[in-house]
C-alpha cells in the first residue's frame, strides 16, 4: 500500500477509503480497434478464424488492450469506410508503402506462388516454358478478366491469355471460401496450376496434404516494374505516429510468434533483410 493510500487510511479510516474507491472513475480501457474483412481466409472472418486474427490478438494482448473489430469487405472504399470514417484504427496486413495509409515495418514477405499436383511433377521456371501453352492456368480475376494481378499480366504478356482461367475472388456471397476455388480446380483437375497470392496458395492447398505443390511464382523480366513479391505490414492512419509506432515495437517484441502464426497457416515466406528470421533461443536468456 502507498504512502498515499495509508494516509487516507489514517484520515477516514478502511470502510470510507473501501466507498472512495469503488466511487472513483475507472481508468479508461485501451483499445486496439482493428478494420477486417469478415469472410476472407485465410486473412480473417467475423469467427476470428483468420491468421490476421490471431496476430491481433497477440498484439492486443502485448500492448494490454482490449480487442474489437469494425467489419466490411475489402472492396472499393473499404479505407475511407473504415479507417476514414473513424471506425476503426488499423488493418493488419498491408502493402509497406500503400498511399491511403501510414503502414509499419513490415512483419513478413511473400510472393506470387504456383500450385500444381505434386504427383504431375510439373516445373515452370519462366513464363515462356513450352510446357505452359497445354495447360489451363488457374488466377483470381481481381478488376478486369484479373488485369491488376501480376500473374495474369505476365501470362498474357507471353502468348498465354487464352490459357487462363479467371476465378473470382468475392465469390456470390453463397460460396464458402471462395478464395480457394482456384485451388480446388487444381485438386480436382480441373486446370492444370494456379498463379496465386502466396498466402491464399498456400493456405488452400494445405488442405490438400501434399497431393499439391506451392513454389514461387517466376517474375517476368520484361516487366521489372510489375513485382511478385511484396513486404506485408500493418496501416494506420497518416497521422496516427503513436499507434504506429507501438504496433511496431509489439511486433517485434512478438516476431517469434507472429511467424510460428504464418507457418500454421502454409503462408510462404520471402526472406528479406527487413523481414528477417527471429533469433533462436537460448540455455540462458528466453527470448520473446
Amino acid at each position: 500500500m502507498s504512502i498515499f493510500l495509508h494516509s487516507l487510511v489514517r484520515r477516514v479510516g478502511a470502510a470510507a477509503l473501501v466507498s472512495w474507491l469503488a466511487a472513483a472513475p475507472a481508468a479508461a480501457s485501451v483499445s486496439l480497434r482493428v478494420c477486417a474483412d469478415p469472410d476472407n481466409l485465410p486473412f480473417s472472418n467475423e469467427k476470428e478464424e483468420g491468421y490476421e486474427n490471431k496476430i491481433a490478438a497477440v498484439l492486443a494482448k502485448d500492448m494490454g488492450a482490449t480487442l474489437s473489430y469494425t467489419w466490411l469487405k475489402q472492396r472499393q472504399n473499404f479505407f475511407r469506410q473504415t479507417l476514414g470514417a473513424d471506425r476503426c484504427d488499423v488493418v493488419i496486413g498491408v502493402p509497406v508503402g500503400f498511399e491511403r495509409v501510414l503502414s509499419t515495418k513490415p512483419y513478413y514477405r511473400s510472393s506470387y506462388v504456383i500450385v500444381t499436383p505434386r504427383k504431375r511433377d510439373l516445373v515452370v521456371k519462366s513464363y515462356d516454358d513450352a510446357v505452359l501453352r497445354g495447360w489451363k492456368i488457374g488466377v483470381h480475376a481481381i478488376g478486369n478478366d484479373g488485369a491488376n494481378s501480376p500473374p495474369a499480366a505476365a501470362l498474357a504478356r507471353h502468348g498465354l491469355a487464352t490459357n487462363t482461367v479467371g476465378y473470382s475472388m468475392w465469390g456470390d456471397g453463397l460460396a464458402a471460401d471462395p478464395q480457394g476455388q482456384v485451388i480446388d480446380a487444381v485438386a480436382k483437375g480441373d486446370i492444370d496450376a494456379a498463379i496465386v497470392w502466396g498466402p491464399l496458395g498456400g493456405y488452400f492447398a494445405g488442405k490438400y496434404g501434399d497431393a499439391l505443390t506451392v513454389t514461387p511464382a517466376p517474375t517476368d523480366p520484361g516487366m521489372p516494374e510489375m513485382r511478385f513479391a511484396f513486404d506485408i505490414a500493418m496501416g494506420v492512419r497518416k497521422d496516427d505516429t503513436v499507434l504506429a509506432a507501438k504496433l511496431e515495437t509489439s511486433i517485434e517484441r512478438n516476431r517469434r510468434e507472429i511467424r510460428e502464426i504464418l507457418s500454421s497457416y502454409h503462408v510462404p515466406l520471402v526472406e528479406t533483410d527487413a523481414v528477417s528470421a527471429p533469433p533462436q533461443p537460448t540455455a540462458v536468456k528466453k527470448i520473446q
